[in-house]
């Protein structure tokens, strides 16, 4: 029994990523056609997956609806949160976590540490789309026309010696975040803290938030703060896009 729910729930992710005929799924699936066409007629008697006029199966109706219900459940920050607070407890540091919400990103979770010293970001707060590094790595996998009118309203006011002060620095910077894949705030904003930021995918793959870590200067310059967290940053930021039904390019 249990072997049959563990071949049904492959033929399910198989079928995910594009539509097969029962010949493709049962090599995919390691198994004799009849077998598989087997558990695959099943799955469709329960709408899970459907047949298609030209005799391929994909993903049902019934399967999305039921995806889409056990997502309501849950808040993005929900399903966040745990990974932040491991994330914040490895060496005792500020865990920031925003949102892409209309044409704002806003903080929406906070992790504080446990000394003394805290930063006054707090969660419901719009984040300067200009400087933070989790605005950044947003930005720069938002398709670029609703990028531009995201900035359209951006003063690129000197907040810091290192602020960027205008479009063209800033999209100079995304193009950068996009071939590395995570982004930094050099002091920006305020010139005694620094933070590194990375995206955060949803199940169609699009960036809707990200996670940063940030630290005062006093304590480690830039440099030292990526060599110490910027590995666990990424996996917490791809652990939260798992979460989210996010599937890594195979």
């Amino acid at each position: 029994m249990a072997q049959s729910i563990g071949k049904a729930i492959q033929v399910l992710d198989i079928l995910s990523d594009a539509p097969l005929t029962p010949s493709e799924v049962s090599r995919r699936l390691d198994a004799h056609r009849s077998t598989a066409l087997r558990i695959m007629e099943t799955l469709a008697e329960y709408r899970l997956i459907r047949k298609l006029p030209d005799g391929r199966y994909g993903i049902g109706a019934g399967l999305v609806a039921m995806a889409q219900r056990a997502l309501d459940q849950f808040t993005l920050m929900q399903l966040a949160h745990p990974h932040l607070v491991r994330l914040g407890e490895l060496h005792d540091q500020t865990v920031h976590f925003a949102e892409l919400q209309g044409d704002a990103i806003v903080y929406t979770d906070k992790i504080e540490p446990r000394r003394s010293i805290r930063l006054v970001s707090r969660v419901g707060d719009n984040v300067c789309l200009y400087t933070a590094s989790v605005a950044k790595a947003i930005l720069a996998f938002t398709p670029e026309p609703v990028r531009k009118d995201m900035l359209a309203g951006e003063t690129f006011e000197r907040l810091t010696p290192t602020t960027l002060t205008s479009v063209g620095a800033l999209e100079g910077v995304l193009e950068a975040v996009r071939e590395r894949g995570w982004a930094y705030d050099d002091g920006e904003y305020e010139d005694y803290i620094n933070c590194v930021g990375a995206p955060v995918r949803d199940a169609k793959g699009d960036v809707v938030a990200a996670v940063s870590v940030t630290e005062l200067k006093a304590r480690r310059d830039l440099r030292a703060l990526e060599e110490l967290v910027l590995e666990p940053l990424l996996d917490t930021a791809h652990a939260i896009s798992l979460e989210l039904g996010w599937q890594p390019p195979r």
